[in-house]
């Protein structure tokens, strides 16, 4: 594994989920501390524009690149992280290291990928958000956070956090759900070089915490941890426990750099 160092004061990328902008990372202060944050917003979200050659992953990973600095680690939640994998591929001297929370190399199932959503979970939200964007956003809020111990807690706030922020746009929400239903980077995962850390959620209702046995297997030297209790959004619902497997992650990798 490639032997870049990592440190609490260094740059760090942070992409959040489909539907969501920057200010998800705003209740979560704890996990972050330390870290010179650059918040960049998907393609279509919040205040990011969106253009009609953003029409790919890997085109949304290269938009990410040019507003991010030179040199950082790379943290992305959900399509954020598909988009960080991205990112660490297109551009592996710039991603110095990855934590992926609850993320996933393909959302979808498959014959040899059970732990992941129904396709026709995915078909059912293209077809939702075309007769009501803001019902499918809500309805997402809720899936997010179903199984957690604060369901009721964590939906609140990602309800508070999405209203701060301008609304995302119809166009990149449905290219997003095209991209969490088609892209596949399982093949990808062992020609990521840097450090990198897989967060799940142990109630996770969208992606399973059995992914962390898939990417141990694919992406040998990646580190997993699963949060207890927590669903979709563990910074939100289990911030003390998140921030102690991020510190644990740098602490560790500072120490062999």
């Amino acid at each position: 594994m490639q032997k870049n160092a990592l440190s609490l004061d260094q740059d760090v990328v942070m992409l959040h989920g489909w539907g969501m902008n920057a200010a998800v990372w705003d209740g979560c202060s704890a996990c972050w501390q330390g870290l010179d944050q650059h918040r960049i917003e998907l393609p279509g979200h919040g205040a990011s524009p969106f253009q009609p050659r953003l029409d790919s992953l890997w085109s949304w990973a290269d938009a990410c690149l040019e507003a991010a600095p030179e040199q950082a680690i790379w943290l992305g939640w959900s399509l954020g992280g598909l988009v960080a994998l991205a990112a660490a591929l297109r551009a592996p001297k710039r991603v110095t290291g990855l934590i992926l929370l609850t993320a996933t190399p393909r959302f979808v199932q498959a014959v040899d990928w059970t732990p992941a959503m129904p396709e026709t979970t995915l078909d059912q939200f293209h077809a939702d958000l075309a007769q009501d964007p803001v019902a499918t956003l809500a309805r997402f809020l809720a899936l997010q956070v179903r199984g957690s111990e604060s369901a009721r807690d964590t939906l609140r706030t990602l309800r508070q956090e999405l209203d701060s922020r301008p609304p995302p746009q119809p166009d990149a929400l449905s290219l997003g759900l095209d991209l969490l239903r088609d892209e596949d980077l399982r093949g990808r995962l062992p020609d990521i070089r840097c450090p990198a850390l897989w967060i799940f959620g142990s109630h996770d209702a969208l992606v399973p915490p059995r992914v962390a046995e898939r990417v141990e297997c694919l992406m040998p030297g990646a580190q997993t941890r699963v949060i207890a209790g927590a669903a979709h959004a563990p910074h939100l619902s289990h911030p003390t426990a998140t921030a102690a497997a991020i510190r644990d992650f740098l602490d560790g990798q500072a120490a062999c750099a």
